[in-house]
């Protein structure tokens, strides 16, 4: 691999970023991984503010290609590994589904998450980039009504972005309970770069707190 080729994740223990990081394992890709205490602060530092000045994990760059933003970097990486199967080819009849589904977790439920949880009111109709909250999840719950998975019973990376801002989501009691999305939850979540990247990230998260506490 040249320096052109090598991949770099920026990430931070259970933060956004651990979907990027879950999905590199599930694609199977070889990348050095930069971690960043944002406990103390790191990612609001000269050196990443230079890869992202919003001070923002994930960002991934490869050789002088950077990606910020959760989705493009969703997108850029399971297209990146064509043989981990995870996202459909541009001429297959679910691209258009699965790029749908990626936009609008970031155009739609992100808002609307933080919306809820920060207990504001949303923007009128015609301003509100998700219409209401009731409208935008129970779209989310008729699709996964479908089948297994986000595009029917074809896992793809699109299921790693929504299994994460799902689990967060429903963890937190902004997502109110709902068997459907329960379940897709915890089918998601129990694949075995969930599990690693969880487990690791618990470890990470207790060395970044020791590492602020006084010798």
């Amino acid at each position: 691999m040249t320096d052109q080729d090598t991949l770099t994740l920026f990430h931070s223990p259970q933060s956004r970023s651990a979907g990027a990081l879950i999905l590199l394992e599930a694609l199977g890709a070889t990348f050095d991984l930069c971690v960043l205490n944002m406990k103390a602060g790191e990612q609001r530092k000269a050196a990443y503010m230079a890869i992202n000045p919003l001070g923002k994990v994930p960002a991934v760059k490869r050789g002088d290609a950077l990606v910020t933003e959760q989705v493009a970097i969703f997108i850029y990486l399971a297209d990146l590994f064509p043989k981990a199967g995870l996202a459909p080819a541009i001429d297959d009849p679910l691209r258009g589904p699965y790029l749908r589904w990626m936009a609008f977790y970031a155009a739609c439920y992100e808002p609307a998450l933080v919306d809820r949880a920060m207990k504001r009111d949303q923007a009128p109709l015609a301003m509100s980039t998700y219409g209401d909250w009731g409208t935008m999840l129970g779209a989310v719950i008729e699709q996964l009504s479908k089948g297994s998975y986000m595009l029917g019973e074809r896992f793809s990376a699109a299921d790693v972005l929504w299994g994460c801002g799902l689990g967060w989501g429903t963890m937190f009691g902004i997502v109110p309970a709902n068997p459907v999305i329960t379940a897709y939850v915890e089918r998601v979540t129990s694949r075995p770069a969930f599990v690693k990247v969880t487990a690791k990230d618990v470890e990470r998260a207790a060395e970044h707190e020791a590492a602020l506490q006084p010798a």
